[in-house]
C-alpha cells in the first residue's frame, strides 16, 4: 500500500525538517509533524490548502485548525453540509467531515509560512496518491486555495500550467471528470483587505454544489 503521508521524521525536504525539529525543542507538547488529510477518502469533494500554518495545523495535528483560516473555512464547510458538529479550534472538538476531504499541497510547516518550489515539487508526491486513491473512489471536485494550490494540482493530474490560469471562482475541466475550482485562500490577509469575503467564499461553495 503506498503511503499518503510523509513519515513523522520525514527526511525529503531538508530546510523543513530542520524547522520541525527546531519547534519540537520550543513547543514539545504540540505535533510538530507532517499533517495528514481530515475527512473520508471516499468523499467527492477534496480542499487543498498550501501547508500547515506554525499554529495551526502543525500545532494541533489537524488542516487548519487553530488558525484564522480555519475559521471561515469550517464555518463554511458546517453551513454547506460538508461537516456536522462544532468547530472549536481544536482537534478534539468532535468536528467531522461528512462528504468533504482536506489536505495540503506540502504537509509540514514552512518557515514564515513559505514552502519553496523544490520543497513544493517533493511532496507532490504525496498529493499525486492522494488524488489517484480519491479518483478510484469517487472524487468529482478539487477546491484549489490560492496559486500554490492551484498549481499543484494542475501538475498532479498531469496538466500544463499555461492551459489553466488560477482564476477566483472559475471552473476548470482537468481531465477524467475531474473539475478544479479556484478560490482565494481563507487566510487573515487576505480576509483583512477583504480579497475575499464571506460572500465571495460562500459563493464559491455554491458553485462547488452545483457541480456535485
Amino acid at each position: 500500500m503506498f503511503e499518503l503521508l510523509p513519515s513523522k521524521d520525514c527526511p525529503l525536504c531538508p530546510r523543513l525538517k530542520s524547522f520541525i525539529d527546531e519547534n519540537r525543542e520550543k513547543f514539545p507538547d504540540k505535533y510538530n509533524a507532517p499533517v495528514p488529510s481530515f475527512g473520508p477518502a471516499d468523499a467527492p469533494f477534496l480542499i487543498v490548502g498550501l501547508a500547515p500554518g506554525l499554529r495551526g495545523a502543525n500545532f494541533s495535528g489537524r488542516p487548519f485548525t487553530g488558525d484564522h483560516a480555519g475559521v471561515l473555512l469550517y464555518e463554511t464547510l458546517l453551513k454547506f453540509g460538508f461537516a456536522k458538529g462544532e468547530y472549536k479550534e481544536r482537534k478534539d472538538d468532535g468536528l467531522e467531515m461528512i462528504s468533504a476531504r482536506i489536505t495540503n499541497a506540502v504537509k509540514c510547516v514552512p518557515p514564515q509560512n513559505k514552502p519553496i518550489g523544490a520543497e513544493i515539487n517533493t511532496c507532490r508526491q504525496f498529493l499525486e496518491r492522494e488524488i489517484e486513491d480519491m479518483r478510484g473512489r469517487n472524487l468529482k471536485v478539487i477546491m484549489s486555495l490560492g496559486l500554490v494550490s492551484h498549481n499543484a494540482v494542475v501538475k498532479t493530474t498531469g496538466n500544463k500550467l499555461s492551459s489553466f490560469k488560477f482564476t477566483h471562482g472559475k471552473a476548470h475541466e482537468i481531465g477524467g471528470g475531474l473539475k478544479l475550482v479556484d478560490c482565494y485562500h481563507c487566510s487573515r490577509y487576505n480576509t483583512n483587505t477583504q480579497r475575499l469575503t464571506p460572500e465571495m467564499f460562500e459563493d464559491v461553495f455554491k458553485k462547488i454544489q452545483t457541480l456535485l
